[in-house]
């Protein structure tokens, strides 16, 4: 097999069958494989089309833009509670099924202290599991047991964009949409890899204009997001004064 570098792909574009990563020139390496590839042997090879992108410290994937979620192992994701059973809460995680959480999936849970959680409730939570045919299953806390950041989120506005938009919230350096909306605004945010997003601020008049920004800047640079939040932060002082 011919030596393929990882930092060959990343970044750029993929179609599926593209041997992206070779693991016989990564001895010593573990790495997380995220939606989009899978392995054979020693090698990794895209299932779909997109764009290959990597975040430290190991994970790979492929990004594409669109509306349908497939759950992946590890994926942060925002899930709408739509029933709940004696062992679980059925949950809207916008994949092919309804997601599990277990009733005890809480840091310190136990059958005493249940939480209990209203039909469309918001919840931030982990996926655990993500087998093909199965439901996948869910958790409210990270891999080290804690709530972390996890759980309900109360409040504040969810709104639906692509995968592709919401992976590239995700990616480190800091999208320049949100580094622009954070120099101005006060707001907290959740972004799922599901394509929901989740904003939160004191007054409602930000998080419309932090919602609107980040849904209009998908296919801009990042010159044009910047210009495109002081366009939308101008208007809106225009209006208050």
């Amino acid at each position: 097999m011919a030596e393929i570098a990882p930092a060959n792909f990343v970044d750029q574009s993929v179609v599926p069958g593209d041997v992206v990563l070779d693991l016989t020139n990564m001895a010593n390496q573990t790495i997380k494989l995220g939606g989009g590839l899978r392995q054979d042997c020693d090698a990794i090879a895209a299932m779909k089309a997109g764009t290959l992108r990597f975040s430290k410290p190991n994970k790979y994937w492929v990004e594409t833009s669109q509306k349908r979620y497939v759950p992946c192992v590890e994926d942060s994701v925002l899930g709408i509670m739509v029933d709940s059973k004696a062992d679980n809460f059925l949950v809207d995680i916008k994949g092919p099924s309804l997601a599990f959480l277990p009733v005890l999936a809480f840091e310190g849970g136990t059958r005493r202290n249940i939480p209990k959680f209203e039909v469309g409730t918001l919840l931030y939570v982990r996926v655990v599991k993500a087998n093909p045919g199965m439901n996948p299953e869910l958790s409210c806390m990270d891999a080290g047991g804690k709530a972390a950041e996890y759980g309900p989120l109360k409040d504040g506005y969810m709104f639906e964009c692509s995968t592709g938009l919401s992976r590239m919230l995700l990616s480190s350096p800091t999208r320049p949409v949100l580094a622009a909306l954070g120099k101005n605004i006060s707001f907290e945010i959740a972004i799922g890899v599901n394509g929901r997003v989740w904003v939160n601020a004191t007054e409602a008049d930000k998080v419309i204009i932090v919602a609107n920004a980040i849904m209009n800047s998908e296919h801009l640079s990042g010159v044009q997001q910047i210009a495109m939040v002081d366009k939308l932060l101008k208007k809106i002082n225009d209006l208050a004064t």
